[in-house]
């Protein structure tokens, strides 16, 4: 079985508190991809879970691969093993859901090799286990999130070609929530009201930003660069907590012209924005024989 991990991008991030638990209160709006990481499930004749990762520096025990594997195993009681094989392009702590998004293709890809069927629901509350950004990864639909990020509202947004910019540093997510410096204290907003599910671009344009992004700048001065340069070609910000940056484009050809002037020390890649979820659409087409 071969599933896609698709890559996000928050079009919007607003931290509007923090919690006697620590964790913070989170308004943001998950734009999903159709570009990311690819992992190959192969089963195994015993019950272990075996990860080959490529040159991805993390130990066995760390891999949210292997971790949601385990975690599976635990849940249903199933006594399959697999081999799993990663396939990384997106970075790690660039802030576009490669680790969280991989957790979610193992759980979706496992729980269907492995049959253990387990619903959407109970698979997305075992990826809140792993990280707060694997759930919208598991019900796998472009949303508006809510919380600590699992109150989730599916919806749709206009259509765009994305240049996403990559520059030479990982940023620390618990680092920058951890910083005494960041701002929790934004005003909440309010979803307005969806017509067939459409979120109207003019008010995602008034409140799109990154609550993190001024102090990611500050930390990292690369990353302010990287947004500079990319501003050239249209509005750039960043997401997540970083390192990359994007800008939206109304054709791929454009983000592709925009691509073609990067400098060196960077890499980027241009990807559509999609409503649902490759590795969805892959499953659906596995189950239906295709």
């Amino acid at each position: 079985m071969l599933l896609p991990a698709p890559a996000k991008l928050n079009l919007i991030l607003r931290i509007i508190g923090r919690r006697p638990d620590g964790y913070h209160e989170l308004q943001t709006l998950f734009q999903l991809l159709d570009w990311g990481d690819e992992l190959a499930f192969e089963l195994r004749h015993d019950d272990a879970v075996s990860v080959q990762a490529g040159a991805l520096d993390i130990p066995l025990e760390q891999n949210l691969v292997y971790r949601a594997a385990r975690l599976l195993q635990a849940e249903s009681g199933c006594r399959s093993g697999v081999h799993i094989t990663l396939q990384k392009k997106l970075p790690h702590g660039g802030g576009i859901g490669g680790g969280s998004s991989d957790a979610a293709t193992t759980l979706l890809g496992l729980n269907q090799l492995w049959q253990c069927n387990l619903s959407l629901d109970r698979l997305a509350q075992l990826g809140r286990a792993l990280g707060a950004d694997v759930p919208v990864f598991v019900r796998g639909h472009t949303a508006w999130a809510e919380g600590v990020g699992e109150q989730l509202t599916p919806v749709e947004t206009a259509r765009h070609h994305y240049l996403v910019v990559m520059p030479d540093c990982s940023v620390s997510t618990a680092a920058v929530f951890g910083h005494p410096g960041l701002t929790r204290d934004s005003a909440a907003i309010t979803l307005p009201h969806l017509r067939e599910g459409r979120l109207d671009s003019r008010w995602l344009e008034q409140h799109s930003g990154n609550d993190c992004q001024a102090l990611v700048e500050h930390l990292y001065p690369e990353i302010r660069a990287t947004r500079e340069w990319l501003q050239q070609f249209a509005r750039a910000q960043l997401t997540g907590t970083g390192a990359c940056v994007f800008a939206a484009f109304d054709s791929a050809t454009a983000a592709a012209e925009a691509l073609a002037d990067l400098p060196d020390r960077w890499r980027g890649f241009v990807a559509t924005g999609v409503q649902q979820s490759p590795a969805h659409r892959q499953l659906a087409k596995i189950a239906a024989g295709a």
